[in-house]
């Protein structure tokens, strides 16, 4: 028994979980009565100077903000985040069962069914969850649960984009974020990670399953990384010839070490998975902790005994909407503003923009600045999809107003091709960040040099993501040139460069 009380009101109770990434707690919430999980980082020890911390608290409150909007019952419930003392904590629910590490070791083999099950569930959460966009950027066994019923539950989405600041960040100890048994090979070279990263641990978790060991394996992470970058996987019909030749056709495609021959999405693996599941009414095992259960009995009650259902309210009729005071409603956007609520503010900008229009003009100032504040809100509330059309519409109008190389018009842009980043799209975002490039490289104001590093260094990671290491490599040794010629030797962006080339040369001395 621990005995320390976390914000408040979880009294920790039992260690369950404990690595680099910090601590993970059974413990009792004293307000509601029930059993939850605790989640503990600790900013100083994961990222060293002060500065950093508090970066990462930032970032950790900002992702788990991002992370409850994802319903999904293939996911971990977060309820509640926060500080407490030195250490972040996360409180989650918690979920009864074993980790899909302990599952398959007491399996001799793994049921090859069983496996497309767990795949399959894993294809639904992976769909959900990409379409916020959010990349897990660790799935792995440990991260995932198998319940009772046989339903399984991921783990710890978001935590590894919080303590990956950037997709070139290591930690203070040199280590890259992710296990490298998992890593796709555009994560071990430090480029941009998508949902193509996640796409290939699932295809690296399923050859697990069916055959018993990781694809890549190795005394050190740097020679298993090196293995992710060059070596084919052994198919797994060679291990298993009972394995059906399409399922090892899809793991295949799946360890493709280009991001663009892997299957286009979590919604594609899945129908390749649907003719192998096992069908509803099927035979199985009767005992708990099969994955096959949810298909062939889905929402079966577990164990078999009635449960009551909820008698539901009578329908009513809903009040007509009053018509919106836009005024009044920009004053109350600014509260929430101030006070961190974006899903609430993104809400009510979203609503009053209509009305607005209305009232004073589709192209009126007014307008136009609610339209700029929902896009940027959006953004910052990590609903990149929604917020893609509304930049790309204001740089139009900004466009055809003050001309292509207006600032805000290239802001406008440059923002649209981070959203085109972060969902997953990489040739469309280094086509946008290329076309942006001209405009500040041949500025002489300092952000405009600021604004060109960035994008060049944007432009590196994504040749990396897409597998042209050696582009994206002299990419990158140039800004580094570049950078140190003007910012000297100990700027954060030189020394960033500089563990990003350390690390690629350490993955592929050949580069």
């Amino acid at each position: 028994m621990n005995g320390r009380v976390i914000g408040g009101r979880y009294e920790l109770s039992t260690l369950i979980g404990q690595g680099g990434m910090g601590q993970v707690w059974t413990a009792y919430d004293g307000r509601l009565d029930r059993r939850v999980a605790v989640k503990l980082l600790s900013p100083v020890a994961i990222s060293g100077p002060a500065t950093a911390a508090q970066e990462l608290r930032r970032r950790f409150v900002r992702e788990c903000r991002v992370t409850a909007q994802v319903g999904h019952p293939g996911l971990v419930t977060v309820h509640d985040a926060g500080s407490d003392g030195d250490d972040l904590y996360l409180v989650m629910q918690y979920v009864e069962g074993a980790d899909l590490a302990d599952h398959l070791a007491e399996q001799d083999p793994y049921p090859w069914p069983w496996a497309v099950s767990v795949a399959a569930q894993l294809c639904a959460v992976l769909a959900a969850v990409h379409a916020v966009p959010i990349v897990h950027r660790d799935l792995k066994p440990r991260n995932v649960m198998v319940r009772p019923d046989g339903t399984v539950i991921v783990l710890d989405l978001g935590v590894a984009s919080v303590l990956d600041t950037d997709t070139t960040r290591l930690t203070h100890t040199g280590s890259p974020i992710g296990s490298p048994a998992y890593m796709a090979p555009e994560q071990a070279m430090g480029g941009a990670v998508g949902p193509y990263t996640d796409l290939y641990a699932l295809g690296v978790l399923l050859h697990e399953l069916l055959s018993g060991n990781v694809p890549f394996a190795g005394s050190t992470a740097l020679g298993v990384l090196h293995r992710h970058l060059y070596e084919a996987p052994v198919p797994v019909r060679r291990i298993r010839p009972e394995v059906p030749e399409a399922l090892e056709a899809l793991v295949l495609r799946l360890l493709a070490k280009d991001p663009l021959a892997r299957p286009s999405g979590a919604q594609e693996v899945y129908e390749h998975l649907l003719p192998l599941l096992p069908p509803r009414g099927a035979p199985g095992p009767s005992g708990p902790l099969d994955p096959t259960r949810p298909f062939r009995r889905p929402h079966a009650p577990w164990p078999d005994h009635a449960v009551q259902a909820a008698v539901p309210p009578p329908p009513s009729v809903p009040p007509a909407p009053a018509k919106p005071d836009v005024a009044a409603a920009v004053d109350e956007v600014k509260r929430l503003l101030g006070e961190g609520s974006l899903t609430q503010a993104v809400d009510m900008l979203g609503g009053i923009l209509p009305a607005a229009a209305a009232e004073h003009g589709e192209h009126s100032p007014v307008v136009r600045i609610l339209r700029k504040q929902y896009a940027s809100t959006l953004m910052d509330d990590g609903q990149y999809r929604r917020a893609l059309p509304e930049l790309r519409r204001l740089a139009e109008d900004r466009a055809a107003e003050a001309g292509p190389a207006d600032p805000q018009t290239l802001q406008f842009r440059y923002d649209a091709a981070q959203c085109l980043e972060q969902l997953g799209d990489p040739s469309a975002a280094l086509a946008e960040y290329r076309a942006l490039l001209p405009y500040f490289e041949h500025g002489t104001a300092p952000d405009q040099q600021t604004r060109a590093f960035d994008i060049r260094h944007r432009v590196g990671l994504l040749l990396l993501a897409m597998g042209d290491h050696g582009a994206g490599r002299a990419q990158l040794r140039a800004l580094l040139f570049d950078a140190e010629r003007v910012h000297g030797a100990y700027h954060p962006l030189v020394a960033d460069l500089r563990r990003a080339l350390a690390r690629q040369q350490a993955v592929d001395p050949r580069l």
